[in-house]
């Protein structure tokens, strides 16, 4: 696939309401922007065959039982499939390309999370990220009943004391379980922290023009996330192109009344501009 078309198709879905989007399917055209020698479609058989196995895995008449769900996503893709948890290599890039992925069977939480979330997708169930400090979760819901899994680990199913370990093994023994551990991520949240890792890779290693590269692309699919063009605007800035940096700098100040960087934009647009003169 071209990669004007995917870009094409990317814009589109950035422009549909956010329950709308089809993770699996973006998450898979974002892959597709480094590999568009690639085909898609066996990716998109792979994940249609996976959900078609997870709804055959569950008994006749349980398809309404939040545990044998549960059980079905765990079984299908981190037990059948091999799908875990890249504990020796996490921060090789191909852990965050959704293509490679499935490819290697690993990554990191957010990429083998999507998996997970787009199997839900498919068969129409209740089924989010869940915007845990430092390590993606998924939360299965059936009315009033509440599933915490974690796709990192196979797909185990994550008890409150399970949480509280997790988070003090990360931030030490005093961090404790707050409700906006429980906050619900939104589809694109969801692409955009998939991005954001290889951005955050990008900066460490001063490949600044691929960390740029990465905040373009979540502006294609999250076109009102303003504060990207903020971002946008100082690592132009810092790669010396002062004309992207100002346009990029210009949107976002006129972008909405509530911006939060708004004196720091104005200053380093004044300084920008004053060198493009």
């Amino acid at each position: 696939m071209r990669p004007e078309r995917i870009e094409t198709k990317l814009r589109s879905a950035g422009q549909q309401d956010d329950k709308k989007i089809d993770l699996g399917e973006t998450a898979l055209l974002l892959a597709a922007l480094d590999r568009p020698k690639v085909k898609i479609t066996p990716y998109r058989e792979h994940l249609q065959k996976i959900a078609e196995d997870v709804q055959n895995f569950i008994p006749v008449g349980a398809t309404h039982n939040i545990t044998r769900r549960a059980e079905a996503l765990a079984k299908v893709i981190g037990n059948d499939m091999g799908y875990c948890g890249d504990t020796l290599t996490y921060n090789d890039p191909q852990n965050a390309n959704f293509m490679r992925i499935i490819d290697r069977r690993k990554g990191l939480p957010v990429g083998l999370a999507i998996i997970y979330l787009s199997i839900a997708q498919k068969l129409k169930w209740d089924a989010s990220g869940l915007n845990f400090p430092g390590h993606f979760l998924i939360r299965l819901g059936l009315g009033p009943s509440r599933i915490i899994t974690d796709p990192f680990n196979k797909g185990a199913e994550c008890t409150a004391s399970d949480l509280r370990k997790l988070l003090q093994q990360m931030f030490g023994k005093e961090a404790k379980i707050q409700p906006n551990h429980y906050t619900p991520t939104s589809n694109r949240d969801t692409l955009i922290r998939l991005l954001n890792n290889i951005k955050l890779r990008a900066q460490e290693s001063s490949d600044f023009k691929r960390a740029v590269d990465m905040i373009e692309r979540m502006l294609i699919i999250a076109p009102k996330r303003f504060n990207l063009l903020y971002e946008a605007g100082v690592i132009y800035a810092r790669m010396g192109n002062l004309k992207f940096s100002a346009k990029a700098l210009k949107k976002y100040l006129t972008s909405n009344n509530q911006i939060i960087n708004q004196d720091a934009a104005k200053t380093l647009l004044q300084k920008v501009c004053s060198k493009l003169n």
